[in-house]
């Protein structure tokens, strides 16, 4: 198993996103990016601590690759915007790869930089730096689309990200049949 740890806006988006995804075996709501040794979600919000929302997830290279992992990442927010996702705004909800190790560090830059040449995007603002520490979220961020589906900020932002990540993606999505 490896991990890989993205900041797309809300962790809810976020987690709900790569949990479609085979090969993904977990997927947890955090901080990362910080200065404040113990971020509470309260203080992460008021911009206290310097921490985005990631989410640290748990993968099988052997099933899905990273650059997989970065091509939906990269899909399914906007990482041209600066500090700002949808109705989200202030730094904890900036576009962020923290990579554990310096091959994740060289491939999400290549990778950014390769979206940016390509014409994909202009110019990309995501930060993409060593993960020095990941704080987990409290317990009722973990699974949060899974557990509401029905809550409004789900549907009009989780939801619609998922059911791209299912249309354009479905080649990764966990029990999604070949055509």
């Amino acid at each position: 198993m490896e991990r890989a740890t993205f900041g797309g806006g809300c962790f809810w988006c976020v987690e709900a996103v790569f949990c479609e995804l085979e090969g993904v075996e977990s997927v947890t709501s955090g901080y990362a990016g910080g200065h404040t040794e113990d971020p509470t979600y309260e203080a992460v919000c008021r911009g206290e601590t310097g921490h985005a929302e990631v989410v640290q997830l748990e993968y099988d290279p052997d099933e899905i690759g990273y650059v997989d992992l970065l091509e939906v990442f990269f899909s399914t927010h906007d990482p041209t915007t600066e500090d700002r996702e949808g109705p989200d705004i202030g730094s904890q909800y900036r576009s962020a790869i923290y990579a554990h190790d310096d091959d994740q560090l060289e491939t999400a830059a290549a990778y950014a930089a390769k979206l940016e040449e390509e014409g994909v995007y202009d110019r990309i603002v995501t930060e993409i730096e060593p993960l020095e520490t990941f704080h987990e979220a409290e317990d009722y961020h973990q699974n949060y689309f899974e557990k509401n589906p029905q809550d409004a900020y789900c549907r009009m932002h989780a939801a619609p990200k998922v059911e791209k990540v299912r249309e354009h993606f479905a080649e990764y999505v966990a029990g999604a049949t070949p055509e």
